[in-house]
């Protein structure tokens, strides 16, 4: 998987999944899914563009933040859909509503990009940060040796669906 550092206000994530690229979409955009890897969360859309989103916590994200003092608002992300292009490309404002300060960064802008290759896909995010230092650092991973403020990132994210996808239980199972 590649990524980028977390100065960059661009960062980019490559990785390869054995799976068809709608088997991917899904597991990107259907809650049965979304609450199964990464930080979890029941995200679903409506592919209008305009049309708003959220991120629920799911219940594993409720006991972890409860067991660890935490508390965890309503919605953890937020933003709204600016295309959709099932199964290939699904372009997002995307902000981190859990988080008071994260969340005054306002919102950045998440692309992922699906595309067959050789009997799997490729699924490429693009996550522009402009003006985001703190999420910048975040989804970077940079915070992935202190096991505090969300790991891992996208790179762990992505690992984590793959894993899923490929087969069929997270790197934590």
């Amino acid at each position: 998987m590649s990524g980028t550092d977390s100065a960059a206000t661009t960062q980019v994530y490559r990785v390869y999944i054995k799976a068809a690229p709608e088997k991917v979409w899904d597991a990107i955009t259907k809650p049965e899914w979304t609450d199964r890897y990464g930080y979890g969360g029941l995200t679903d859309y409506d592919f209008t563009p305009g049309a708003p989103y959220r991120t629920l916590p799911g219940p594993a994200m409720v006991e972890g933040a409860k067991a660890m003092g935490f508390p965890v608002p309503e919605t953890v992300v937020d933003g709204e859909v600016v295309e959709a292009d099932p199964p290939r490309k699904l372009v997002l404002t995307w902000r981190m509503a859990m988080d008071p300060q994260l969340a005054a960064e306002g919102f950045t802008r998440v692309t992922y990009e699906l595309a067959e290759k050789d009997g799997s896909t490729r699924l490429t995010v693009t996550h522009e940060l402009a003006g985001a230092p703190q999420l910048a650092a975040l989804v970077s991973g940079a915070h992935d040796d202190e096991q505090m403020g969300g790991g891992g990132g996208w790179s762990w994210v992505l690992s984590d669906l793959k894993s899923l996808l490929e087969t069929g239980k997270t790197l934590a199972q």
